[in-house]
């Protein structure tokens, strides 16, 4: 009588990794990838649940998530001339990318052309499984077409609005400008400087955008000559002061569209011999380091940079982990903004 045949399928608890790797003729880090959803091509995927079915191999649940986390590699990309912004980014991003065991891979583009834009876009597409771009990245449409055309999944922090190819972490850049102006209108401010950021931004538009609904529905007008060009950065804040406080009717209040170039405004005011906010009161945005580092404090625009990076690689990891080729959601996620009161406004002074 012939014995019976003992069976292929081995007992769960005595297969490895390492032997689903042998059967299926793949390393472990593939198998890993392929049971975790992860980038492998689908043959390869194919073979390689087969060698789970034949085998019985049941990974375990605790060690496939964290090697799931660690085999999740996630860019930022940044080129932002505010240190103090990117500061809070950094931080940020850490501690979350620390918190789900995720590799972050930081890249510094220096005013990249066009066409370098797209070769180094297309270098890191097939090293990464998603990218983050904050500001001014975000507005980067080389870059974007780049990542998503090899299907890259990328989050922008800070774009000023809704996108129709990515996904976005934003504030309402503009309620959150006509808000501070408002502010400053409810001080008794009628001449307002305004200190614009970059002009390839869409949330500095939006940000002026508000600031110029505030004053038109207080019946003010906009004067052209108190409304000066910057570019977030702590110089062009300098030079668009000294511009507003040389007018022959300078305003009471400056408007900055980042704290640098607020910290600057207070710096040229002092240098000017004017007592801030007695002689000049002056606002900034985003609430970052540069704010409580001056004299006095900026009253400034609270965004919870932190917060949009955690919102940012959480969106990032859904997507990765449910990714389809015929199904690609994109989530618009908008954060609160919070007017935060320091020192640096008053009523104009009656002289």
């Amino acid at each position: 009588m012939d014995k019976p045949k003992k069976s292929v399928r081995r007992k769960t608890s005595g297969v490895t990794i390492d032997e689903v790797a042998a059967l299926a003729g793949v390393s472990p880090m593939t198998v890993s990838r392929a049971i975790n959803h992860g980038k492998v091509r689908e043959v390869t995927r194919e073979r390689v649940l087969r060698a789970v079915r034949e085998l019985g191999y049941t990974p375990n649940l605790a060690a496939s998530s964290l090697a799931a986390a660690q085999h999740t590699r996630i860019a930022l990309i940044y080129t932002n001339p505010s240190g103090a912004y990117l500061r809070e980014l950094l931080v940020g991003l850490l501690r979350v990318a620390a918190n789900a065991a995720i590799q972050l891979v930081i890249h510094y583009w220096d005013n990249f052309d066009p066409e370098a834009e797209r070769k180094a876009a297309r270098a890191l597409a097939g090293r990464v499984d998603g990218v983050i771009l904050p500001p001014p990245l975000c507005e980067s449409q080389v870059a974007v077409n780049e990542l998503v055309m090899a299907g890259i999944p990328v989050v922008a922090i800070a774009s000023g609005h809704l996108r129709d190819d990515i996904s976005c972490v934003r504030i309402d850049d503009f309620h959150a400008g006509k808000e501070m102006a408002e502010h400053l209108i409810q001080h008794g401010h009628r001449r307002i400087g305004f200190i614009r950021g970059r002009n390839d931004l869409s949330a500095s538009a939006r940000r002026y955008d508000g600031f110029v609904s505030a004053l038109h529905d207080a019946g003010l007008d906009v004067d052209p000559d108190l409304v000066q060009p910057g570019d977030y950065t702590y110089r062009s804040g300098l030079a668009a002061a000294e511009t507003l406080l040389s007018h022959r009717r300078p305003p009471t209040a400056i408007f900055a569209s980042n704290d640098d170039m607020g910290a600057a405004a207070i710096s040229v005011a002092h240098r000017r011999g004017l007592e801030v906010p007695r002689d000049l009161s002056v606002v900034g945005f985003d609430d970052t380091s540069a704010a409580t580092t001056v004299w006095p404090e900026l009253t400034t625009l609270h965004q919870p940079i932190a917060s949009m990076a955690d919102a940012a690689i959480d969106i990032l990891l859904r997507t990765i982990r449910r990714r389809s080729d015929d199904a690609r959601v994109l989530t618009d996620h908008v954060v609160p903004h919070r007017l935060v009161m320091r020192d640096s406004v008053a009523s104009p002074s009656k002289r």
